[in-house]
């Protein structure tokens, strides 16, 4: 069974820093596409960030592009969302996904596996 469990948000001034955690467990990851999305109150779920877990090419939502990074460490099974230049917009429940597949999407639909998320507040 395919557990993800994310660490990291908090509350940070605009223009300040997080780094999110998402560790992964129950299988091997190879064949797997990572990915970050985030869900602001009354909004719904939003794409911000993929990794494909062999090769780690990656692809990010244009609203993030330049400022998040994404990454995984092999050995820790774990995924990372750096953020940096927060802005009050980036508030959300991050959350982190894993799709059974080598093609990145976009969509929440497309991913069988979901952690519980973790609070993100950027204040102004």
């Amino acid at each position: 069974q395919v557990q993800l469990a994310e660490s990291g948000g908090g509350l940070v001034q605009a223009g300040g820093s997080l780094r999110l955690s998402c560790a992964a467990s129950g299988r091997t990851f190879t064949g797997y596409v990572m990915s970050w999305f985030r869900q602001a109150p009354g909004k719904e779920r939003e794409f911000v960030a993929a990794i494909r877990w062999s090769g780690g090419s990656t692809y990010y939502a244009d609203s993030v592009k330049g400022r998040f990074t994404i990454s995984r460490d092999n050995a820790k099974n774990t995924v990372y969302l750096q953020m940096n230049s927060l802005k009050p917009e980036d508030t959300a429940v991050y959350v982190c996904a894993a799709r059974v597949s080598v093609t990145i999407a976009t969509m929440p639909d497309e991913y069988a596996y979901w952690g519980q998320g973790t609070q993100v507040t950027v204040s102004s």
